[in-house]
């Protein structure tokens, strides 16, 4: 079967994203919320931000701990300086990706360098396995140049930031939850069809423009969560031009517990998470982890 004639996702519901402030009051919206976690598994948040008042994130994220998942930044406009107390540092620039994995425990802080303009891009949580939460932190810098891309026939410009679409695999991999991370841009009266296991929780989030998956209309700022309904591609057009990050993962069907910026399976964990963290661990953790 032609991907053009596997049977599609439809939409299940839109989300419209919530204002808030996070870190040293930066506005941001955040769209993948704690209570879709369970149905977006693997995925535990989505926060985009996009901003032109420098008064809006210019305090940035003062150094702050995370254990038990990974965080996926991506930069679409701006600067922002990554420092964590494993002794890693980056500059996440334009179309550049920070993927950390925070393990065991760290402690890090993510800055703007600058001090106008604008300042755009997002923050994706993805959850650990059980087994693999109290790992070593690791850090990982993909500049613009580095990430995969294509463009079809129709124009599409497709950033393959993980998984695979069209036989081009994106700059990261995970096995246990086989993420697909797309920055789709599309030009007016175009689509693009990507293949999506049945198994697989996935979503769009338009951030230019609005498009169209299955009849239901998808605009600025706002995601569609795609339908577990058996199909195996999800067909996107858009009659302007618009830019839709598409992203899906296999769950983990693990229980989720969650105190913050800590993410574990007990309710335990958190107590021994924040006992860590009290008595200094996490630093301690990732010095021994060198």
């Amino acid at each position: 079967m032609s991907l053009q004639s596997s049977p599609l996702r439809t939409v299940e519901r839109l989300v419209q994203g919530t204002a808030t402030s996070d870190g040293a009051g930066v506005r941001l919206t955040r769209v993948l919320t704690q209570n879709l976690q369970r149905r977006l598994d693997p995925f535990l948040m989505l926060d985009a931000f996009r901003n032109e008042n420098p008064d809006d994130y210019i305090g940035g994220f003062p150094d702050h701990p995370h254990r038990g998942f990974e965080t996926v930044s991506y930069m679409i406009a701006g600067r922002m300086r990554h420092h964590d107390s494993a002794g890693n540092a980056g500059l996440l620039g334009p179309g550049g990706v920070q993927w950390m994995t925070a393990g065991s425990g760290l402690i890090h802080s993510e800055l703007p360098e600058q001090e106008e303009g604008l300042m755009e891009g997002f923050q994706l949580w993805l959850n650990l396995p059980a087994r693999d939460k109290m790992i070593a932190p690791n850090y990982r810098d993909i500049p613009s140049e580095s990430i995969p891309e294509f463009t079809t026939a129709e124009g599409v410009r497709v950033r393959v930031i993980a998984g695979e679409s069209r036989g081009i695999a994106g700059a990261v991999q995970r096995p246990h939850t086989e993420p697909l991370y797309l920055d789709l841009h599309l030009p007016a009266g175009s689509h693009f069809v990507q293949a999506i296991p049945p198994g697989h929780n996935a979503f769009a989030y338009t951030y230019r423009g609005a498009v169209d998956i299955a009849g239901s209309e998808v605009v600025d700022r706002q995601m569609a969560i795609l339908a577990n309904d058996g199909g195996e591609a999800v067909h996107i057009a858009a009659a302007e031009a618009s830019r839709v990050l598409l992203i899906a993962g296999r769950p983990l069907g693990e229980p989720i517990a969650q105190y913050g910026p800590f993410v574990m399976n007990t309710g335990e964990q958190i107590q021994q998470t924040l006992r860590d963290y009290q008595a200094g661990l996490f630093e301690a953790a990732v010095v021994q982890a060198r």
